[in-house]
């Protein structure tokens, strides 16, 4: 795998993420320290507001801005969104009012949700090999939890020198120099035959081949169940820790860090499990040893647990978390031609963090109103109705049969093409080893 770090364009690719990745890390806990001093103890009402922004940023801002930019070079794009995040992080020192975080958070969050979507794309034109394309995307798992240790760490070592308004400064150093590896990459021409097609067609094709595709469907319903267990990590592991452990913050990142650690070694591992095995199975069983871990440890946090056991169960639901949310590009990469990669990679990145605008304040609200053991037995409950959907949306590869209703396809979908079938108002029963498909005419 780390081979590829010394592939010319994806290792400055990679580059580019990771220091993005450090400068977001820096921006969140200067940001909270900026609502503690304006808001004082209505810094958690800030902050909760601040991510629902971002939430909502990310759903609604991704299909339109891969709308508009359809048709612009991707360096712009990528570029322009790095420049865009990297002033208004710049302005944040500035701010004196509550509501001007809210509006710099949105411009900034917008910018991300334009970046990201063309990012993710772009790799498997970079890396066309689907082996090297998973390594890829275990490489990418990685600089996020990387992201979620080290940014942390480093913080604390800037503010020992600066005030939290040096952090802002290094989130736009690190922005800009996710800027300059791009523009310094020569990248590859985008695959594909770009079609002269309508706003409207652009804003909504993403979204209609996504749900046309059974696979995606089932990778929808596991998004969900991905989001509801780790929706409760990132919500309310500082209450468990500080609350039912009597633990310190040492113990709050120790907790987090275990989780990462699970999903880390997970993604390492999966490049050699993915080269043997079809992505359904494995993301399917992680999906359950998921929503199964949710329900020990809810279990667990009711009735009592020690310190150990609580860390190797966290420890457990890294691992079957990467197990679900490290394919997820390689399912993409097959499900669309390449002049619609940004367009399904937009709607997958629009649909995920939906998801995660459910599962966050549920998993907040929850544990204050039912506690935390309840708390997460719900989102295990979620997550097993979501892994139940994820098996009957997205069928076997060696189903006898697979229904597809081709009246929701774009008549260049891949199966259309592939297989000479036109689109019906029907439902086409296809059998896999003898395709039955209405003849053309």
């Amino acid at each position: 795998m780390l081979s590829l770090l010394s592939h010319p364009v994806f290792s400055r690719l990679f580059a580019a993420q990771v220091f993005a990745l450090l400068g977001t890390g820096l921006l969140t806990v200067a940001l909270g320290l900026l609502a503690f001093e304006l808001a004082g103890s209505r810094a958690g009402a800030v902050l909760g507001t601040a991510l629902t922004i971002k939430m909502l940023a990310y759903v609604g801002v991704s299909p339109i801005m891969q709308a508009l930019s359809h048709h612009l070079p991707r360096r712009v794009v990528l570029v322009a969104s790095d420049i865009l995040r990297g002033f208004v992080a710049l302005c944040l020192p500035f701010v004196t009012e509550i509501w001007q975080i809210y509006a710099l958070i949105f411009a900034l969050q917008a910018a991300s949700a334009t970046f990201t979507p063309v990012f993710q794309a772009l790799l498997p034109d970079v890396l066309p090999e689907e082996a090297d394309y998973t390594r890829g995307l275990a490489l990418s798992r990685i600089a996020y939890e990387i992201e979620n240790v080290a940014s942390p760490l480093l913080a604390g070592l800037l503010l020992l020198f600066v005030s939290y308004n040096g952090l802002f400064v290094g989130t736009s150093l690190g922005f800009a120099l996710s800027a300059c590896l791009i523009m310094m990459t020569r990248l590859p021409a985008s695959g594909g035959t770009r079609h002269a097609r309508t706003f409207t067609d652009n804003l909504t094709r993403g979204i209609r081949i996504y749900m046309a595709t059974p696979r995606l469907r089932g990778l929808l319903a596991l998004t969900l169940l991905a989001a509801a267990s780790s929706s409760f990590v990132f919500v309310n592991t500082v209450v468990v820790v500080r609350e039912l452990f009597g633990g310190v913050e040492g113990d709050l990142a120790l907790a987090l860090a275990t989780f990462g650690a699970g999903s880390m070694i997970t993604a390492l591992a999966l490049p050699g499990l993915l080269d043997n095995r079809p992505d359904r199975p494995v993301m399917i069983w992680g999906g359950i040893g998921l929503a199964c871990l949710s329900f020990i440890v809810a279990a667990g946090l009711a009735f009592g647990m020690s310190w150990p056991l609580f860390l190797m169960g966290y420890w457990l639901m890294g691992v079957f978390y990467s197990l679900v949310v490290t394919p997820a590009g390689r399912l993409l990469r097959r499900s669309a031609h390449a002049e619609d990669r940004p367009a399904i990679y937009a709607a997958q990145f629009a649909l995920s963090h939906a998801c995660y605008l459910v599962c966050y304040p549920f998993a907040g609200w929850s544990g204050v109103a039912f506690g935390l053991g309840v708390s997460l037995g719900l989102l295990a409950v979620i997550g097993a109705i979501a892994c139940l959907a994820a098996m009957r949306f997205w069928p076997t590869a060696t189903a006898d049969a697979v229904v597809h209703n081709h009246a929701d396809l774009p008549l260049d979908h891949p199966h259309l093409l592939e297989h000479g079938a036109e689109p019906h108002s029907h439902p086409v029963v296809i059998d896999d080893e003898h395709p039955v498909w209405p003849a053309r005419g």
